[in-house]
C-alpha cells in the first residue's frame, strides 16, 4: 500500500516561498517583498530595524498536545537569555557542542544564560566535530560529564550546533535517568531546516545512518541566523539540499522561488544572503512542523520528508561518515529519485530535469562515488528504517511538482536501471 500527498496547486508570490496549504500547527504569515511578516500573531516584525525584544522575528509552533514546542526565528537570538531560561527546568544546565563550535559561540551563550538567570549551574561538555563520530562511544561522554557533575533528573541539556549534536543532544537527553528536558540551538542550515525540528535524536551504526535512537522532542528551538555568517559555503549548500526536498514534497511554490533565488542561498557573501535564508528557513520550518504534528513518529505521511535519504544514506555510509557531508548525499538522492520517478512514468520530463538542474546550481553533487556499484546500493538499501517484511520501500516524486508518495510497488527493473547508470555515466 502507497502512501501518496496531493499537491495543492500553488501561485507565486514575489518576495519568498510562500505556500497556500493551511497549516493547522502554524500561525500563517504573509511575506512582502521587503521582508516584514504580517501575521495575526505577531503584527509585524521587519528585520531591519528591530530592537532587543524584536529579535523573534517569526515563530513556529509544532503541536503535539502537552509536548508543543516554539520554533524562534530571528536575528542574534543567542544573545535572548530569557527565551532559553524559561524553557530551562530545574537549576543545571548542560551545553552539548563540538570543537568548532565551542570556540565561536561556547562562552557567550553560557555568560548568557547566567546573566539571565544566576542561580543556574551551567556546564558544558565538548564533542569531536564530524558525522564520523556520532557514534555511541562518543556519545558517552556526555553521559560522564552528567555523571560527573551529580546531574538529575530535572537537568536540561542544550544542543549547541549542527545536525550531529543536535541528534546525540537529544539521544543523550532521552536516555539519561530515562529523560532529562533539551533545547535545540541549531547553527548550520541542515539543523534549522530539518534535524533540530521534530524530534528524531540518535547516532549512527556501522551498518546504517541513525540506525539506533528515539523520537524525543525538544523544549524549544532556537533559530539565530547569523550563526550562519561563520558558516562554510559547503556546509551552507549542504542544507540546502533539504530545502529543495520541501519544495519537491509539499510546496511546488517554494520549489520555484528555489530556482529563482538559489545562488543568494548558497553563498554567504552574497548580498541577499540573509534575507533569502531566512525566509527558506522560516518556510521549512513551518511544513517540518506540519507534518511532525500530523504524524510525529513517521508511520505515514512524515515518511515525505525521507526524499532522496535511501540513496543518500547508502551513499554516507558506503563513503564512509564524515566524506560526503549529510545535504551532499541527499543531492545525490535527489537527483537519483527524480530519474526513478521519471523513469517510472509518474512525473515529466520537465520535473525531473529542473530537480537535477537545481540541486547542481546549489553546488551539490549528482553522482554517487566512482567506485560504488549498484549491488553497493541494493546491499546498503535493503537496512533502510522505511522498510517492511524486507521489502524495499522508496518515497518517490509522482504526479505535479510538490506531490510525492512512499512505496514499495514500482518496477524493480527501472530501479536497476538508474542504479546501473548513476554509477557509471551521470556526471
Amino acid at each position: 500500500m502507497a502512501t501518496q500527498r496531493r499537491s495543492p496547486r500553488c501561485q507565486r508570490r514575489a518576495g519568498g516561498p510562500r505556500s497556500t496549504r493551511r497549516a493547522p500547527t502554524t500561525t500563517r504569515s504573509r511575506r512582502t517583498w521587503n521582508g516584514a511578516f504580517r501575521g495575526e500573531r505577531f503584527g509585524t516584525r521587519c528585520f531591519s530595524a528591530m530592537s532587543k525584544e524584536d529579535m523573534v522575528s517569526h515563530q513556529v509552533d509544532v503541536d503535539l498536545g502537552d509536548r508543543s514546542y516554539p520554533i524562534y526565528i530571528g536575528e542574534d537570538l543567542i544573545t535572548r537569555g530569557d527565551l532559553l531560561t524559561k524553557h530551562i527546568h530545574g537549576k543545571q544546565v548542560l551545553i552539548v557542542t563540538n570543537e568548532t563550535i565551542a570556540p565561536i559561540y561556547l562562552e557567550k551563550l553560557t555568560r548568557v544564560i547566567q546573566e539571565s538567570d544566576p542561580s543556574l549551574q551551567v556546564e558544558s561538555v565538548i564533542l569531536r566535530d564530524g558525522e564520523q563520530h556520532k557514534t555511541t562511544q562518543e556519545l558517552m561522554k556526555v553521559w560522564d560529564k552528567a555523571m560527573e557533575l551529580r546531574f538529575n533528573r530535572k537537568a536540561t541539556f542544550v544542543a549547541l550546533g549542527g545536525g550531529v549534536i543536535g541528534d546525540m543532544t537529544g539521544f543523550a537527553a532521552s536516555a539519561f535517568q530515562r529523560g532529562v528536558y533539551f533545547i535545540q540551538v541549531p547553527t548550520t542550515v541542515m539543523a534549522m531546516v530539518d534535524s533540530s525540528v521534530g524530534g528524531k535524536t540518535g547516532v549512527n551504526h556501522p551498518l546504517g545512518k541513525n540506525m539506533i535512537g528515539a523520537f524525543y522532542q525538544p523544549q524549544c528551538v532556537l533559530v539565530d541566523s547569523l550563526t550562519l555568517k561563520s558558516l562554510p559555503n559547503r556546509e551552507t549548500a549542504s542544507g540546502v539540499s533539504e530545502i529543495i526536498k520541501y519544495g519537491l514534497i509539499w510546496d511546488a511554490d517554494l520549489f520555484r522561488w528555489l530556482e529563482e533565488n538559489i545562488e543568494s542561498l548558497v553563498d554567504s557573501d552574497h548580498p541577499e544572503f540573509g534575507r533569502a535564508i531566512s525566509s527558506a528557513i522560516e518556510r521549512s520550518c513551518a511544513i517540518k512542523a506540519e507534518v511532525v504534528a500530523q504524524d510525529e513518529k513517521e508511520g505515514g505521511i512524515r515518511a515525505f520528508l525521507n526524499l532522496g535519504h535511501t540513496f543518500g544514506h547508502a551513499v554516507e555510509t558506503y563513503s564512509g561518515y564524515g566524506t560526503y557531508l549529510h545535504g551532499e548525499a541527499i543531492g545525490v538522492g535527489l537527483t537519483m529519485a527524480a530519474d526513478l520517478s521519471h523513469r517510472l512514468g509518474w512525473v515529466t520530463e520537465d520535473i525531473k530535469d529542473r530537480t537535477i538542474a537545481l540541486v547542481k546550481r546549489s553546488k551539490l553533487p549528482t553522482t554517487p562515488p566512482e567506485s560504488m556499484t549498484p549491488d553497493d546500493f541494493l546491499e546498503l538499501m535493503a537496512v533502510d528504517k522505511k522498510n517492511v517484511d524486507g521489502n524495499l520501500r522508496l518515497v518517490l516524486l509522482r504526479g505535479e511538482l510538490g506531490t510525492c508518495v512512499v512505496t514499495s510497488d514500482f518496477e524493480k527493473g527501472k530501479l536497476m536501471d538508474v542504479l546501473n547508470t548513476h554509477c557509471k555515466t551521470m556526471g
